[in-house]
């Protein structure tokens, strides 16, 4: 007889967030928004991480005959962060060393900026859903305070439980979405980190590459 009393009493997943209140809600938005974020950040990174290394060696050849122009054909068909930077360098071609340098990193920084976007996103996630979880613990905890006051002594666990439930519920929820977004932002990050490190290669290579003719 426990037995079958224990199981009708379990609740499924669906009941456990009607429990968790109003404030569910907004933590549900914000693990969508993430999740969104993070496998449309995750496809755009995934196609910039490895630079094409036999565009650098096609476009030193054009560079070394003179034939700026499909050196910049070759940028645009490539279409990628690394063609983009190596394109606005080939732009300053025949100016200062510091400009042509300066113009580049220019481009650098906006390209890390198009391939971080949503990143904040998911930091503010990270934070802020643990506070929305924690502020549920309050609200809850003030309903279960306000049961115990309208009903004096006569408050039985039934009329706390409703109170307690919020409260556990979204402090859980708001852990859970809170360290997924972490996790989240901390990889795409770590990604981010190595095609920052390529850019600076391919700036370095290229810059290499303009000083060869000098250099015979």
């Amino acid at each position: 007889m426990l037995l079958q009393t224990t199981a009708t009493q379990t609740k499924n997943l669906w009941e456990i967030v009607i429990d968790g209140g109003f404030l569910m809600i907004p933590l549900a938005i914000l693990l969508l928004i993430s999740i969104y974020i993070f496998i449309e950040r995750c496809l755009v990174i995934s196609r910039a991480v490895q630079p094409d290394r036999n565009l650098m060696k096609r476009i030193r050849e054009s560079v070394q005959e003179g034939d700026i122009e499909n050196a910049e054909r070759l940028c645009k068909k490539n279409d990628s962060p690394y063609s983009r930077l190596i394109m606005r360098g080939i732009s300053r071609i025949g100016r200062p060393t510091q400009e042509v340098m300066g113009a580049i990193e220019n481009t650098g920084n906006i390209e890390i900026s198009r391939l971080s976007k949503g990143l904040a996103w998911l930091s503010t996630t990270a934070a802020g859903a643990p506070m929305i979880g924690f502020l549920g613990t309050v609200v809850g905890m003030m309903q279960s305070f306000d049961s115990m006051a309208s009903k004096g002594t006569a408050v039985s666990i039934t009329d706390l439980g409703g109170g307690i439930s919020m409260a556990l519920i979204t402090t859980v929820a708001g852990l859970v979405v809170g360290i997924l977004a972490l996790f989240a932002y901390n990889y795409l990050a770590a990604r981010l980190g190595k095609i920052l490190t390529n850019m600076e290669t391919t700036t370095m290579e290229f810059m290499d590459m303009l000083n060869e003719p000098a250099a015979l």
